[in-house]
């Protein structure tokens, strides 16, 4: 039987932190999808096709090997997407204790609709103060974001977010 997991995330944009956590789980299943998922709640700097295009890029030019897909989902549950495609793990990046206090109600309900068990994996060190939202703000001010990012994304932002 074969090991499927799903790395969800908004990846707006993928940081260094987020292509560890990659890296990581990649060794540890036999098949890995990185989800880029819709969050409502957040307003996005990037469109959901760019996201999956800048991760399939950094995955290739970090040399990440291993069976990855790389997907967008934005309908439904994400338990219905492990579903569709036989993943029973879904694999998170744990920064600090306020992402276990945010993920762990989901771990447990995602566990309970439909028996996806949750795994959290911790950062290196070097990208423990690493996020999305810190990158999208560094950037906005005209900041170098080249050492928190893969470089796809730092030559995009610099297009980007130049007047």
């Amino acid at each position: 039987m074969q090991r499927i997991a799903v790395v969800p995330g908004s990846f707006d944009p993928v940081t260094r932190g987020h292509l560890d956590v990659i890296a990581r789980a990649a060794g540890l299943y036999d098949e890995l999808h990185v989800v880029v998922v819709h969050n409502p709640d957040k307003s996005a700097l990037l469109p959901i096709a760019q996201r999956v295009a800048l991760i399939e890029q950094s995955i290739a030019d970090a040399g990440i090997e291993g069976r990855i897909v790389v997907a967008a989902w934005s309908m439904g549950l994400l338990v219905d997407y492990c579903t569709d495609v036989g993943a029973s793990v879904l694999v998170k990046g744990i920064r600090s204790q306020l992402d276990v206090a945010y993920e762990t109600p989901m771990a447990i309900v995602n566990r309970h609709l439909a028996g996806v068990e949750t795994v959290f994996l911790l950062p290196d060190p070097a990208n423990a103060h690493v996020s999305s939202s810190l990158v999208r703000q560094v950037a906005s001010l005209g900041g170098d974001v080249a050492p928190y990012v893969p470089a796809a994304v730092a030559d995009y932002l610099k297009v980007a977010m130049t007047p």
